[in-house]
């Protein structure tokens, strides 16, 4: 857990309370550092730079890679144009026909979670996408070869942790563990083919999110796919020679989905 102001009391035994592996804040309120220390291969890290973040946020750095062969890769760290939801440029394309199509531009609630999300995705490898709603991340899909594999592992990804809080609400364990339980209890195992239903059903809480993507969709198919789980808008670089078809893909959706453009991919290999 890494926050940028003095950790509390109460932010102090949540974390106690629960598995971490590391903590890192500008500072410790009273008693709270003492608190952590209680818990066994926690680290905790104090780091005053946190607390400036704000500070810098535009000020790029060299990111360096050693290569195999003695050599390396020097270059400025990603610089996030999206700062404020006025960045974002509205979603528009013309076909090799002439025709120009426009997406409907999102709801403040649905740019404010894509402000979030994008800046969640420039720390993430490529090629990804990212799942959010409500200022917090939902389920994310690295590291593909292609863009609809990507959204394809979030939502597996997102099912699976949908099915796990449902399993552990029910029985305070794990899906693997109601799994392997299920396997030897015929109870069990109609309650685990219940929550399996139900997240089917609610299509793993994805309905009302948001999905953004490091880089643009080259086809339709991805966009489609997140429609599918009743995604509420998009954000993506845009720059595609199928542009006009994607935002049609959301112009089509019923109700319409959101689209916005970033005008800058969020690579991060």
């Amino acid at each position: 857990m890494v926050v940028n102001r003095p950790l509390d009391r109460a932010a102090g035994e949540l974390i106690a309370a629960n598995y971490f592996e590391v903590v890192a804040a500008p500072d410790f309120e009273p008693g709270v550092l003492e608190l952590l220390q209680t818990r066994k291969n926690l680290r905790i890290l104090r780091m005053p730079g946190l607390a400036r973040l704000e500070h810098f946020a535009d000020a790029p750095f060299l990111d360096i890679k050693s290569l195999t062969d003695g050599g390396m890769v020097i270059q400025h760290s990603f610089r996030n144009r999206i700062r404020t939801v006025a960045d974002f440029l509205p979603a528009e394309a013309t076909s090799k026909d002439g025709v120009t199509v426009t997406a409907r531009a999102p709801s403040k609630q649905e740019a404010d979670d894509l402000l979030f999300a994008w800046a969640v995705e420039s720390g993430v490898t490529s090629n990804s996408v990212i799942f959010a709603r409500g200022g917090a991340t939902v389920a994310i899909g690295t590291g593909e070869q292609d863009r609809v594999g990507c959204v394809e592992l979030a939502i597996h990804k997102a099912y699976t942790k949908y099915a796990d809080s449902l399993a552990f609400a029910a029985h305070n364990c794990s899906l693997y563990e109601l799994k392997q339980k299920a396997a030897h209890d015929p109870a069990l195992a109609d309650s685990l083919a219940a929550i399996e239903q139900r997240t089917r059903d609610e299509r793993g809480g994805l309905p009302g999110t948001v999905l953004v993507s490091d880089g643009f969709f080259p086809f339709r198919d991805g966009v489609d796919v997140a429609l599918a789980q009743g995604v509420a808008a998009i954000a993506q670089p845009g720059g595609s020679m199928r542009d006009h078809e994607v935002i049609m893909a959301v112009n089509e959706a019923s109700p319409q989905v959101a689209m916005v453009f970033t005008g800058q991919r969020s690579f991060k290999h």
